[in-house]
């Protein structure tokens, strides 16, 4: 065998043994980011269904699965930033911070929860739009202080995050999360802006009744 074919043998395998790693590391965090997307999905569920323990329970299996996917990409970065891993983190990102909008609770940060900072504004913008179902539950229920704190925290953090100025490409597309928290946010100032109308008249009603008694 030539020096040149030696070579290039050993080149090729030195590679190959490379994409191999990453390869059987790419199928591990796979199957992580699969579970932590459906536990995440599951905590917002309990969360909005007034089941804490259940979701902070499923929090926990989501944080565990999203540990063992980020220390199975580590040391590949090409299937590290491939993009499954970001949607992992902001999913479990915006459960996390679902539940701390709807408590009124302090807002745990990007190393707090162990994310990257993309996936953290992105998977707050969703919590924040997320917060829709509860703000209608609330009104609902006809707890409408609730539901105008509910609506104020929206549009908090939608104030919050339109200060990021960033193309696409640095945000992870940022913006068009953006543009749909702004569509879901006019959405509940509307309910919420007719249910104090229709609260006002009610109030109203009762009073002039009270007074042709």
């Amino acid at each position: 065998m030539s020096t040149l074919r030696a070579d290039l043998d050993a080149a090729v395998s030195a590679v190959l043994a490379e994409m191999g790693g990453a390869n059987e590391a790419r199928e591990i965090a796979l199957a992580a980011c699969r579970r932590v997307i459906r536990a995440s999905g599951s905590s917002i569920r309990a969360v909005h269904r007034h089941l804490p323990d259940q979701a902070e329970a499923l929090l926990g299996e989501a944080r565990a699965a999203l540990r063992e996917a980020q220390a199975a990409v580590e040391p590949f970065p090409l299937v590290q930033y491939a993009g499954f891993l970001h949607d992992a983190e902001k999913e479990y990102a915006e459960a996390c911070l679902t539940r701390d909008l709807i408590a009124g609770s302090p807002l745990a940060g990007p190393e707090a929860l162990g994310v990257d900072g993309r996936s953290w504004m992105k998977g707050l913008a969703e919590a924040a739009s997320e917060l829709r179902r509860h703000l209608l539950d609330r009104l609902r229920e006809g707890d409408l202080a609730d539901g105008e704190r509910l609506l104020g925290v929206m549009v908090e953090v939608y104030d919050g995050l339109m200060v990021v100025d960033f193309p696409d490409a640095i945000t992870a597309g940022l913006r068009r999360t953006l543009d749909q928290l702004r569509a879901v946010l006019e959405r509940s100032r509307g309910d919420v802006t007719t249910t104090v109308v229709q609260e006002r008249l009610r109030r109203a009603v009762e009073a002039a009744s009270q007074q042709q008694r």
